[in-house]
């Protein structure tokens, strides 16, 4: 079943100990495309520059990714630029330069309304609440912030939480919008806020879900009582950090919606696919690893995934 993801197309400059790498493809709404296009089909909305080519382009349509819903606008495209040096977790930000992506307003087309799963990329909460209210018919809605939006646009961000079946965040995102530093008692804040799941990532450490009673159908209830922790792969070679949170949410929600229903098994499964793809996204620069990846690799990181964790 389709995905459509609304959020950015970019351009990075980074740096970390392996190197560094002049305007590579990057951006939310790429990373979570192209690891998302391993499972379901995918649509994509968002904004370019006329500095995005049609080899950039390409590295989207090669994957089957629907790409209508890219507008080419006059300028350039957002550009970010940072370094980990020193610290692989964390990025230092040198340059934002938000470019077409400052006037940015969501495009759907005809097309896309069929669209069975919306995933809100990291976006003002304004623009996520506007391609929200116009998808009503959805199965499902999968949404990620960031600490900017958190501080500074609560009001409308509340708007969108309330909208939510599952929120991805980090765990430093997930203190600060629960208001607290216990992260199951931030966690348990953040669900009272609307999303009907929480799912934290932990970067190198993976990720824990948060359950409601809205998570599941009511056979399921038994699963919400306790959070799921998912693993990450230890990994000898980290490259590119960059886009591994929007790698590990195209896995993830790209394995819901290639499956028929929403079980605890699917979702456990769903975070573990979600580590698999963003192991891959850091060991290249940019989307370089994710573009060339085969799906052979996916199924046999999986199995290892599935040997350090003893998951049935």
């Amino acid at each position: 079943m389709s995905i459509l993801v609304v959020g950015s197309v970019a351009f990075d400059t980074i740096e970390s100990p392996a190197g560094r790498a002049e305007r590579c493809l990057g951006g939310a709404a790429t990373h979570f495309a192209l690891a998302a296009s391993f499972f379901t089909p995918v649509r994509v909305i968002a904004v370019v520059g006329e500095d995005f080519t049609p080899e950039n382009e390409a590295v989207l349509t090669r994957r089957g990714i629907d790409t209508r819903g890219i507008d080419h606008a006059a300028g350039k495209s957002f550009f970010w630029s940072g370094s980990y040096e020193g610290n692989l977790n964390e990025a230092q930000t040198r340059a934002t330069e938000l470019n077409v992506f400052s006037s940015f307003s969501p495009r759907i087309p005809a097309e896309y309304m069929d669209s069975e799963y919306l995933f809100l990329a990291n976006i003002d909460p304004v623009l996520q609440a506007e391609v929200r209210g116009k998808m009503p018919d959805v199965r499902m809605v999968c949404g990620d912030t960031m600490n900017y939006w958190i501080n500074g646009h609560a009001e409308n961000l509340a708007r969108v939480l309330s909208e939510l079946d599952v929120l991805l965040i980090n765990d430093t995102e997930a203190r600060l919008l629960g208001n607290d530093d216990n992260i199951v008692r931030a966690a348990h804040n953040v669900l009272a806020q609307g999303p009907k799941t929480l799912v934290i990532k932990h970067g190198e450490y993976g990720a824990t879900a948060f359950f409601s009673k809205q998570s599941f159908p009511e056979e399921h209830q038994q699963h919400i009582a306790v959070p799921f922790r998912a693993p990450a792969l230890p990994l000898a070679n980290v490259v590119d950090p960059t886009g591994a949170g929007d790698s590990f949410a195209g896995g993830f929600y790209g394995y819901i919606a290639s499956q028929p229903r929403l079980t605890p098994e699917v979702f456990k499964r769903a975070l573990f696919y979600g580590g698999v793809m963003g192991s891959f996204a850091v060991e290249r620069f940019g989307t370089e690893r994710l573009a060339q990846l085969d799906p052979r690799e996916i199924e046999e990181r999986f199995a290892i995934f599935r040997q350090i964790s003893h998951l049935d």
